[in-house]
């Protein structure tokens, strides 16, 4: 197989994608180089369709490995395991805008693997992901509607600027992935410093003129090294059963589709469906998989008539229109933070705790990051939607909704050095009914108040929603299940009044117009707003005080050259303290000193005796003792912990003393002033007209 490059300039670095020398056996492959970061792609399909199903049965897998940042695995094993979060966001931000452009009756198994085989630690992967994965599939003979391009923008100086490095991010206050096609946006991924609408637009825009550049790049190597598609067998149900499923069930499907809770929709769809089957068993047994699939398109259908027609959604509100909302705050007694929000059918249940700097979670990856001191979790338990299933911890699906709802509070978060606690956030779903990630955000939002963290802003979450036939749109704001299955957009905004801190956009048809996204923006900056109002009845601000369980917190910075005296031989003195008066004392590199106790007297106590270790002696000044050693000529004092003097013989009294014992022993009080400290840092005392 010859092999073939192109290059193309993106944010004044190359990027370059090259194919034909590794992975040849996969159906299709690329390694892509921006920078130092380079990524392995490779795509692979099954020869025959998977039998009996009516998904698309794709993965996409993000392996993450260490040695590509020069980095070993941590624990016992020395090996990648499980995959880390950062592998599952990815692994998610490349199927999102990949799944929708693969043909609709396409059933072979599909799998995309994206290997990090170099990170410079300055140039983030995951857009690079989705570039590998779309040219790997563009390439290949698997049928696939691309090829699409993703990119970063950023901003720096008040300018956006095209795949930022790690630093960029973290200064510019804005962190947008947008991946489309050559003419639309599948998808958006946000993060941001509560900016406006119209800069995300913006944002956005800029981007798709670098997604043209790389999709141009991409079409000249499909020229060049692609291969002929394969032939989608079509496999429509036949006309007889459109027809006999239509008379058996249309009239009623409506009648369940229309104002009905979520509950009795599926309980009255779940029993005409077992009827229809059973009906149509016999005669069409070989073709049941038929029947269910022409069910669900009528389901469909009916959904989307309803709302274009009449503007009547499944539960019968109006298009703009919120389900009902009630919040709670402080609902937990022995948490540290607690809140609950319901909107509808959807409920989640936020706790909060704050724990020690030491206790933020550490980070062993291929990105820059190496710390998190606020971790948001998202559980999503089956009984939530009125299933079983086995709990085998969070799926990909929890992983990403629970990164959603961090990325969208963290930057309403204090500073460590206003506020040097880890926080950890756990949302737990009670009850699902679409848009639990955005009511994650609700419940996490009044959590943090209760909890006391000093936030600035109340921060709320809504999905919007869309249907588009026949070059009419109806945008749908606050969208339910049903809706977000029968729909084409699935969009999420949360932020605080000030502007938007995340957003989340993925789409189920080829692209959609930036009027449409203006339009969804809009709607959803008036229906954050109206949360918030409700929200903020519940809990406006953040307490004044912190729980009387979550840990207090002293700071104290000392000089680096003193954190040895704290800490002592092996460790012996912080050891000591700690244990002496209850509490746990973090010492940073930098010379900061976190003491966290859960009484005031513990804490004050630990401050103190912190502070003697690093005191100076000062001549002149008097001091409290203990009389640690007695000789002939004197006595050594230890005023404050490892440091010491000497007592003379001479300066123990006003008159003469003969022997040192008939005035000190050891262990004895005695008040001592400084005398003198010479240059080699000997330190003489004495008692004479000392009060």
């Amino acid at each position: 197989m010859d092999e073939y490059e192109v290059r193309i300039e993106i944010g004044g670095k190359t990027l370059s994608i090259q194919t034909g020398k590794l992975a040849k056996q996969a159906n299709g492959s690329c390694l892509i180089r921006y920078g130092d970061s380079v990524l392995l792609t490779a795509a692979t399909a099954s020869r025959e369709p998977r039998e009996s199903i009516d998904y698309f049965p794709l993965t996409v897998d993000f392996e993450e490995k260490l040695y590509a940042a020069g980095k070993i695995p941590g624990g016992f094993i020395k090996r990648e395991g499980r995959p880390s979060e950062f592998a599952t966001v990815t692994a998610r931000l490349i199927d999102r805008p990949t799944r929708p452009l693969f043909p609709e009756n396409y059933f072979n198994d599909v799998q995309v693997v994206c290997t990090s085989l170099s990170s410079d630690l300055e140039n983030p992967m995951d857009v690079l992901g989705i570039v590998g994965a779309s040219t790997a599939l563009s390439i290949s003979d698997i049928p696939f509607g691309g090829p699409i391009a993703g990119v970063r923008v950023g901003m720096e100086e008040g300018r956006f600027i095209v795949n930022p490095t790690y630093q960029q991010i973290n200064s510019g206050g804005l962190n947008l992935v947008v991946a489309g096609t050559e003419d639309a946006v599948m998808m958006v991924e946000c993060g941001a410093n509560h900016v406006g609408e119209k800069l995300i637009l913006d944002a956005i825009e800029y981007g798709c003129e670098a997604i043209r550049g790389i999709i141009d790049a991409q079409l000249k190597l499909v020229e060049r090294a692609g291969r002929p598609k394969q032939k989608v067998e079509e496999k429509t149900a036949p006309a007889e059963i459109e027809e006999e499923v239509r008379r058996l069930a249309e009239e009623r499907l409506r009648d369940a589709l229309t104002d009905r809770t979520k509950t009795e929709r599926e309980d009255m769809i779940a029993a005409l469906r077992k009827d229809v089957e059973e009906r149509l068993g016999e005669r069409y047994e070989e073709n049941a998989r038929h029947v269910a699939s022409v069910m669900e398109r009528l389901e469909k259908r009916i959904v989307r008539e309803n709302i274009i027609s009449r503007g009547a959604r499944p539960d019968g509100r109006k298009p703009e229109e919120i389900r009902p909302i009630s919040c709670e705050a402080g609902i937990l007694p022995r948490t540290h933070g607690s809140a609950l929000f319901t909107r509808g059918q959807t409920q989640v249940l936020n706790i909060v705790t704050l724990g020690t700097i030491s206790e933020e979670q550490r980070i062993n990856g291929i990105t820059a990051a190496e710390h998190k001191r606020f971790i948001h979790q998202y559980s999503f338990p089956p009984y939530s939607v009125g299933e079983t299933k086995p709990m085998r911890g969070p799926s990909r699906r929890d992983v990403g909704h629970g990164a959603l709802a961090e990325k969208a509070l963290i930057p309403n978060l204090p500073l460590e050095e206003e506020f040097p606690y880890t926080i950890r956030s756990v949302s737990e779903v009670l009850e699902s009914n679409g848009s639990s990630s955005m009511a994650s955000v609700c419940a996490a939002s009044m959590a943090l108040m209760d909890a006391g963290v000093p936030v600035k802003n109340t921060i709320a979450g809504i999905a919007m929603g869309l249907i588009i036939e026949d070059g009419k749109h109806f945008i749908l704001t606050d969208i339910q299940g049903i809706e977000d299955h029968d729909g084409d957009m699935d969009f999420k905004v949360a932020g605080s009044r000030d502007g938007v801190s995340a957003l989340q956009m993925d789409i189920k048809v080829k692209g959609i117009t930036g009027e449409i996204m203006r339009e969804a923006l809009e709607r959803a900056r008036e229906a954050r707003l109206f949360i918030m109002d409700k929200m903020e009845k519940a809990v406006s601000r953040p307490r004044p005080e912190l729980s009387k369980y979550a840990p207090r917190i002293i700071q104290l910075q000392i000089s680096v050259e003193k954190i040895g005296d704290v800490i002592g031989p092996g460790g012996k003195t912080i050891r000591k303290i700690t244990e002496e008066t209850g509490t746990k004392i973090d010492i940073m590199d930098d010379g900061k000193i976190y003491i966290y106790s859960p009484d005031k007297a513990g804490g004050e106590e630990a401050l103190r005796r912190v502070k003697l270790l690093v005191e100076d002696l000062e001549p002149g000044k008097v001091y409290d003792g203990v009389v640690t050693r007695v000789m002939s000529f004197g006595a050594v004092v230890e005023m404050l912990p490892g440091k010491d003097g000497l007592v003379h013989i001479s300066q123990i009294a006003d008159r003469r003393v003969e022997k040192v014992e008939d005035y000190l022993r050891v262990g004895q009080k005695v008040r001592v002033r400084v005398r003198d400290i010479d240059d080699y840092g000997k330190v003489s005392l004495t008692m004479k007209n000392v009060r």
